[in-house]
């Protein structure tokens, strides 16, 4: 949820002032803000979905619960944004609903591989024209990462933890070997994409695969920050920031007790926070032209929160909740079997 939020205050910037415009922590790690917090997001989700389908070790269960993650809120959110568009738009309403780029948003948007940013003659004026939802672009790279799982879980890797660790350290030559890869346009871009953002859904995967060797100390987590003052400036610069940040995220997620926890009892906000929040920026920027990254924030953040647990009570709640209960129906004929012949 921590990192959901600085993707929208990292957004805050190009919206408000304009493509370009320096984000936070740009100029001093050569990363922004929203990129760091993106790196979270798949740290996070390479050790959750190792987990996932190795403690399941069932292709279809591990699909279906990917697919009821990721879409119901999607599919909500891009058809709740065509809609909005029509207050937005400076079109007339029948030219608006009829246009192609209209009638292709949400299709597109879903395929996650060929997305759709602008809408026709809305947010065209915006400081950031004509990029509806500017977030949606990991999603792909999110989906490509869970496929990893499924090859590297069927080939019995996640349990094989030699083997799986010289795996990571291939990918992590590849991936050191593309910090100086600038590809123009195309599936080289997007390859490269897919290093940046494998090689800590990868790290995560490894914490998973050591679990029980992994120690985690604060004190290990503070030395781990002297790495990336090391690597400032060289190729290693985003490997040094992306090892200490997946150790130091680990400890904040497995270390507190104790009241903090009753934070888990309100739900999972983060995804929501994370669809929402770009187009509720861009009409935050619409409505209140002028207003700086601070009022973006200010005016975005409620709003985009209002929406999130909307969409996790009444739609990404559920949809787990369905797919758990199918899952133990499926389940309940083979454990009686199981219990008459023991």
């Amino acid at each position: 949820m921590f990192a959901a939020t600085c993707v929208l205050v990292s957004h805050a910037f190009p919206i408000a002032l304009g493509e370009g415009t320096p984000e936070p922590l740009q100029a001093l790690t050569g990363e922004t803000l929203g990129g760091h917090a993106v790196i979270i997001f798949f740290i996070l989700s390479g050790l959750l979905i190792a987990r996932s389908y190795d403690r399941g070790q069932n292709l279809k269960r591990f699909a279906l619960a990917r697919a009821a993650r990721l879409y119901p809120a999607l599919i909500v959110v891009t058809v709740l944004t065509v809609l909005a568009g029509a207050f937005f738009t400076t079109l007339p309403l029948a030219q608006y609903l009829a246009a192609p780029q209209t009638l292709t948003y949400v299709p597109r948007n879903l395929s996650l591989a060929f997305l759709q940013y602008p809408l026709p003659g809305v947010f065209e004026a915006n400081p950031l024209p004509r990029s509806i939802n500017g977030s949606l672009w990991t999603l792909f790279y999110e989906v490509v990462c869970y496929g990893m799982v499924v090859v590297v879980g069927m080939a019995g890797l996640l349990r094989r933890r030699l083997a799986f660790t010289a795996t990571f350290v291939a990918l992590t030559l590849a991936y050191l070997a593309s910090q100086q890869w600038q590809p123009d346009a195309g599936a080289a871009v997007r390859l490269k994409l897919l290093l940046v953002l494998g090689f800590p859904f990868a790290l995560g995967s490894l914490a998973y695969v050591w679990r029980d060797h992994v120690v985690l100390d604060p004190r290990i987590a503070a030395v781990l920050w002297v790495l990336p003052f090391l690597g400032h400036g060289t190729v290693l610069q985003s490997f040094t920031i992306v090892v200490p940040l997946g150790y130091t995220i680990a400890c904040l997620g497995f270390l507190p007790g104790g009241r903090v926890l009753a934070y888990n009892r309100l739900g999972d906000y983060s995804y929501g926070t994370y669809l929402y929040a770009f187009p509720v920026q861009q009409a935050a920027a619409y409505l209140f032209p002028g207003t700086g990254p601070l009022g973006n924030i200010l005016i975005a953040l409620p709003v985009t929160l209002v929406l999130a647990a909307l969409s996790w009570h009444l739609i990404e709640e559920r949809a787990l909740a369905s797919i758990r209960s199918a899952n133990r129906a499926s389940a309940a004929p083979r454990l009686a079997q199981t219990a008459d012949h023991p």
